[in-house]
Protein backbone atom coordinates (compact mmCIF):
# COMPACT_ATOMS: atom_id res chain seq x y z
CA UNK A 1 0.00 0.00 0.00
CA UNK A 2 1.25 3.48 -0.86
CA UNK A 3 1.38 6.21 1.75
CA UNK A 4 -1.83 8.24 1.84
CA UNK A 5 -1.90 11.57 0.04
CA UNK A 6 -4.24 12.90 2.73
CA UNK A 7 -4.39 11.60 6.29
CA UNK A 8 -6.72 12.97 8.96
CA UNK A 9 -6.18 11.82 12.54
CA UNK A 10 -8.52 12.56 15.43
CA UNK A 11 -10.05 15.66 13.84
CA UNK A 12 -12.52 17.49 16.09
CA UNK A 13 -14.31 20.78 15.63
CA UNK A 14 -16.32 22.76 18.16
CA UNK A 15 -18.52 25.80 17.58
CA UNK A 16 -19.13 26.92 21.13
CA UNK A 17 -21.18 24.15 22.73
CA UNK A 18 -21.81 22.46 19.39
CA UNK A 19 -19.52 19.50 18.65
CA UNK A 20 -19.49 19.30 14.85
CA UNK A 21 -16.73 16.69 14.43
CA UNK A 22 -15.82 14.10 17.03
CA UNK A 23 -12.55 12.39 16.18
CA UNK A 24 -12.45 11.90 12.41
CA UNK A 25 -9.86 9.52 10.95
CA UNK A 26 -9.75 9.40 7.16
CA UNK A 27 -7.21 8.63 4.44
CA UNK A 28 -7.18 9.31 0.69
CA UNK A 29 -4.50 8.01 -1.65
CA UNK A 30 -3.27 9.48 -4.91
CA UNK A 31 -5.44 8.26 -7.78
CA UNK A 32 -8.26 7.22 -5.46
CA UNK A 33 -11.86 8.44 -5.55
CA UNK A 34 -13.58 8.56 -2.15
CA UNK A 35 -17.29 9.33 -1.88
CA UNK A 36 -18.10 11.20 1.33
CA UNK A 37 -21.66 10.42 2.36
CA UNK A 38 -23.85 11.48 5.23
CA UNK A 39 -27.13 13.18 6.03
CA UNK A 40 -27.32 16.96 6.04
CA UNK A 41 -25.95 18.09 9.39
CA UNK A 42 -23.62 15.09 9.71
CA UNK A 43 -20.46 17.23 9.45
CA UNK A 44 -19.38 16.69 5.83
CA UNK A 45 -19.12 20.37 4.94
CA UNK A 46 -17.25 21.14 8.16
CA UNK A 47 -14.74 18.39 7.39
CA UNK A 48 -14.23 19.57 3.81
CA UNK A 49 -13.66 23.14 4.98
CA UNK A 50 -10.93 21.90 7.34
CA UNK A 51 -9.22 19.95 4.55
CA UNK A 52 -9.45 22.99 2.25
CA UNK A 53 -8.08 25.43 4.82
CA UNK A 54 -11.32 27.29 5.42
CA UNK A 55 -11.58 26.16 9.05
CA UNK A 56 -9.02 25.13 11.65
CA UNK A 57 -9.68 21.93 13.57
CA UNK A 58 -10.16 22.19 17.34
CA UNK A 59 -7.81 19.22 17.68
CA UNK A 60 -6.26 16.48 15.58
CA UNK A 61 -3.78 16.39 12.71
CA UNK A 62 -3.98 17.01 8.96
CA UNK A 63 -1.24 15.34 6.95
CA UNK A 64 -0.94 16.09 3.24
CA UNK A 65 1.65 14.94 0.75
CA UNK A 66 3.88 13.51 3.48
CA UNK A 67 3.89 16.47 5.88
CA UNK A 68 1.70 17.73 8.71
CA UNK A 69 -0.12 20.84 7.60
CA UNK A 70 -1.68 23.80 9.38
CA UNK A 71 -3.40 25.70 6.59
CA UNK A 72 -4.24 29.24 7.62
CA UNK A 73 -6.45 29.87 4.59
CA UNK A 74 -7.87 28.23 1.47
CA UNK A 75 -5.17 29.98 -0.57
CA UNK A 76 -2.48 28.14 1.41
CA UNK A 77 -4.22 24.82 0.80
CA UNK A 78 -4.54 25.69 -2.87
CA UNK A 79 -0.83 26.43 -3.16
CA UNK A 80 -0.14 23.02 -1.61
CA UNK A 81 -2.30 21.35 -4.28
CA UNK A 82 -5.79 21.13 -2.73
CA UNK A 83 -8.74 22.54 -4.65
CA UNK A 84 -12.44 22.66 -3.83
CA UNK A 85 -14.92 22.69 -6.72
CA UNK A 86 -18.38 23.82 -5.63
CA UNK A 87 -21.71 23.53 -7.45
CA UNK A 88 -21.53 27.13 -8.65
CA UNK A 89 -17.85 26.80 -9.61
CA UNK A 90 -15.36 29.67 -9.57
CA UNK A 91 -15.39 30.63 -13.22
CA UNK A 92 -15.88 34.12 -14.63
CA UNK A 93 -18.89 33.66 -16.90
CA UNK A 94 -18.31 36.82 -18.97
CA UNK A 95 -14.77 35.71 -19.93
CA UNK A 96 -13.82 33.08 -22.50
CA UNK A 97 -12.46 29.57 -21.91
CA UNK A 98 -8.80 30.56 -22.30
CA UNK A 99 -9.09 33.48 -19.89
CA UNK A 100 -10.72 31.22 -17.29
CA UNK A 101 -8.19 28.44 -17.73
CA UNK A 102 -5.27 30.82 -17.06
CA UNK A 103 -7.00 33.14 -14.58
CA UNK A 104 -4.33 34.33 -12.14
CA UNK A 105 -1.63 32.44 -14.08
CA UNK A 106 -1.55 34.38 -17.35
CA UNK A 107 1.51 33.96 -19.60
CA UNK A 108 3.11 37.31 -20.39
CA UNK A 109 6.20 38.63 -22.14
CA UNK A 110 7.58 42.07 -21.47
CA UNK A 111 7.94 44.44 -24.40
CA UNK A 112 9.65 47.70 -23.50
CA UNK A 113 8.94 46.84 -19.89
CA UNK A 114 5.21 46.35 -20.51
CA UNK A 115 3.75 42.85 -19.88
CA UNK A 116 1.94 41.58 -22.98
CA UNK A 117 -0.41 38.57 -22.81
CA UNK A 118 0.75 35.61 -24.90
CA UNK A 119 -2.73 34.81 -26.19
CA UNK A 120 -1.74 32.25 -28.84
CA UNK A 121 0.38 30.23 -26.40
CA UNK A 122 -2.35 30.31 -23.78
CA UNK A 123 -4.90 29.16 -26.35
CA UNK A 124 -2.63 26.34 -27.51
CA UNK A 125 -2.09 25.02 -23.98
CA UNK A 126 -5.80 25.32 -23.11
CA UNK A 127 -6.82 23.49 -26.26
CA UNK A 128 -4.37 20.68 -25.59
CA UNK A 129 -5.54 20.22 -21.99
CA UNK A 130 -9.21 20.24 -22.97
CA UNK A 131 -8.61 17.80 -25.84
CA UNK A 132 -6.70 15.37 -23.61
CA UNK A 133 -9.73 15.28 -21.31
CA UNK A 134 -12.01 14.46 -24.24
CA UNK A 135 -14.16 17.51 -23.64
CA UNK A 136 -15.92 19.02 -26.65
CA UNK A 137 -16.11 22.82 -26.62
CA UNK A 138 -17.19 24.65 -29.82
CA UNK A 139 -14.65 27.43 -29.43
CA UNK A 140 -12.05 28.28 -26.81
CA UNK A 141 -13.05 31.91 -27.34
CA UNK A 142 -16.64 31.24 -26.29
CA UNK A 143 -17.66 33.00 -23.10
CA UNK A 144 -18.27 30.53 -20.27
CA UNK A 145 -21.86 31.76 -19.83
CA UNK A 146 -22.72 29.99 -23.11
CA UNK A 147 -21.33 26.59 -22.02
CA UNK A 148 -23.13 23.69 -20.37
CA UNK A 149 -22.60 22.79 -16.72
CA UNK A 150 -20.55 19.77 -17.72
CA UNK A 151 -18.28 21.83 -19.96
CA UNK A 152 -17.74 24.33 -17.15
CA UNK A 153 -16.77 21.54 -14.76
CA UNK A 154 -14.34 20.20 -17.35
CA UNK A 155 -12.61 23.58 -17.56
CA UNK A 156 -12.23 23.83 -13.80
CA UNK A 157 -11.06 20.25 -13.27
CA UNK A 158 -8.57 20.29 -16.13
CA UNK A 159 -7.21 23.65 -15.06
CA UNK A 160 -6.65 22.17 -11.61
CA UNK A 161 -4.83 19.10 -12.98
CA UNK A 162 -2.75 21.07 -15.47
CA UNK A 163 -1.35 23.39 -12.82
CA UNK A 164 -0.23 20.59 -10.52
CA UNK A 165 -3.25 19.92 -8.31
CA UNK A 166 -2.99 16.83 -6.12
CA UNK A 167 -6.33 16.57 -4.27
CA UNK A 168 -9.70 17.86 -5.46
CA UNK A 169 -12.82 18.15 -3.30
CA UNK A 170 -16.03 18.04 -5.34
CA UNK A 171 -19.10 19.36 -3.51
CA UNK A 172 -22.28 17.90 -5.10
CA UNK A 173 -20.69 18.08 -8.57
CA UNK A 174 -23.68 16.62 -10.43
CA UNK A 175 -26.49 18.52 -8.72
CA UNK A 176 -27.13 20.91 -11.61
CA UNK A 177 -26.34 18.51 -14.48
CA UNK A 178 -28.59 16.46 -16.74
CA UNK A 179 -28.24 12.71 -17.27
CA UNK A 180 -25.79 12.89 -20.18
CA UNK A 181 -23.69 15.62 -18.56
CA UNK A 182 -23.58 13.65 -15.31
CA UNK A 183 -22.32 10.56 -17.13
CA UNK A 184 -19.57 12.62 -18.78
CA UNK A 185 -18.76 14.22 -15.43
CA UNK A 186 -18.25 10.84 -13.80
CA UNK A 187 -16.02 9.74 -16.68
CA UNK A 188 -14.01 12.92 -16.21
CA UNK A 189 -13.56 12.23 -12.48
CA UNK A 190 -12.17 8.78 -13.30
CA UNK A 191 -9.82 10.35 -15.86
CA UNK A 192 -8.59 12.85 -13.27
CA UNK A 193 -7.99 10.05 -10.75
CA UNK A 194 -6.18 7.97 -13.39
CA UNK A 195 -3.68 10.85 -13.67
CA UNK A 196 -2.77 10.37 -10.00
CA UNK A 197 -5.04 12.97 -8.41
CA UNK A 198 -6.87 12.14 -5.19
CA UNK A 199 -10.61 12.90 -5.35
CA UNK A 200 -13.20 13.37 -2.61
CA UNK A 201 -16.79 13.54 -3.88
CA UNK A 202 -19.60 14.77 -1.64
CA UNK A 203 -22.95 13.58 -2.94
CA UNK A 204 -26.45 12.70 -1.76
CA UNK A 205 -27.08 10.45 -4.75
CA UNK A 206 -26.20 6.89 -3.83
CA UNK A 207 -26.12 5.46 -7.36
CA UNK A 208 -23.54 8.04 -8.45
CA UNK A 209 -21.37 7.37 -5.41
CA UNK A 210 -21.28 3.66 -6.16
CA UNK A 211 -20.59 4.24 -9.84
CA UNK A 212 -17.64 6.62 -9.47
CA UNK A 213 -15.97 5.90 -6.11
CA UNK A 214 -13.34 3.36 -5.06
CA UNK A 215 -14.32 3.80 -1.41
CA UNK A 216 -17.34 4.98 0.55
CA UNK A 217 -16.73 7.00 3.73
CA UNK A 218 -19.81 7.74 5.83
CA UNK A 219 -20.04 10.57 8.38
CA UNK A 220 -22.79 10.38 11.02
CA UNK A 221 -23.13 12.76 13.96
CA UNK A 222 -19.57 14.01 13.45
CA UNK A 223 -17.95 10.55 13.42
CA UNK A 224 -16.87 8.09 10.74
CA UNK A 225 -19.66 5.52 10.74
CA UNK A 226 -18.14 3.49 7.93
CA UNK A 227 -15.13 3.43 5.60
CA UNK A 228 -15.32 0.58 3.11
CA UNK A 229 -14.36 -0.35 -0.44
CA UNK A 230 -17.26 0.23 -2.77
CA UNK A 231 -16.96 -3.28 -4.18
CA UNK A 232 -17.32 -4.78 -0.69
CA UNK A 233 -20.53 -3.05 0.34
CA UNK A 234 -23.98 -2.26 -1.05
CA UNK A 235 -26.24 0.79 -1.27
CA UNK A 236 -28.46 -0.76 1.39
CA UNK A 237 -25.54 -1.17 3.78
CA UNK A 238 -24.37 2.37 3.07
CA UNK A 239 -27.82 3.73 3.89
CA UNK A 240 -27.78 1.87 7.19
CA UNK A 241 -24.41 3.45 8.02
CA UNK A 242 -25.78 6.89 7.14
CA UNK A 243 -28.97 6.58 9.17
CA UNK A 244 -27.94 4.16 11.90
CA UNK A 245 -30.89 2.04 10.86
CA UNK A 246 -32.77 1.20 7.68
CA UNK A 247 -34.11 3.54 5.03
CA UNK A 248 -35.19 3.06 1.43
CA UNK A 249 -32.68 4.00 -1.25
CA UNK A 250 -35.24 6.34 -2.82
CA UNK A 251 -35.31 8.25 0.44
CA UNK A 252 -31.55 8.62 0.38
CA UNK A 253 -31.69 10.28 -3.02
CA UNK A 254 -33.49 13.21 -1.46
CA UNK A 255 -31.49 15.82 0.41
CA UNK A 256 -32.24 15.97 4.12
CA UNK A 257 -33.64 18.99 5.89
CA UNK A 258 -31.01 19.40 8.60
CA UNK A 259 -28.25 21.96 8.64
CA UNK A 260 -24.53 21.40 8.73
CA UNK A 261 -23.01 21.85 12.21
CA UNK A 262 -20.77 24.60 10.83
CA UNK A 263 -23.84 26.63 9.93
CA UNK A 264 -25.39 25.95 13.34
CA UNK A 265 -22.20 27.04 15.02
CA UNK A 266 -21.98 30.23 13.02
CA UNK A 267 -25.56 31.08 13.98
CA UNK A 268 -24.89 30.30 17.63
CA UNK A 269 -21.85 32.59 17.64
CA UNK A 270 -23.71 35.59 16.15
Amino acid sequence: MTEPLLKLTGITKHFGAIEALRGIDLEVRAGEVVALLGDNGAGKSTLVKIIAGGLKPSSGSVWFDGAERHFASPSEAKKAGIETVYQDLSLCVNADVVANFFMGREITRKVLGIPILQEKEMERITGQAIAEAGTRIPSLRTNVEHLSGGQRQAIELNRFVHFGGKLVLLDEPFAALGVEQTARGMEMIRQVADRGVGVIVITHIMAQAFQVADRIAVIRHGKVAGDVETAKTSPEQAVEMITGGTLTIAGMDRAGTGRDPAQQGEEANR
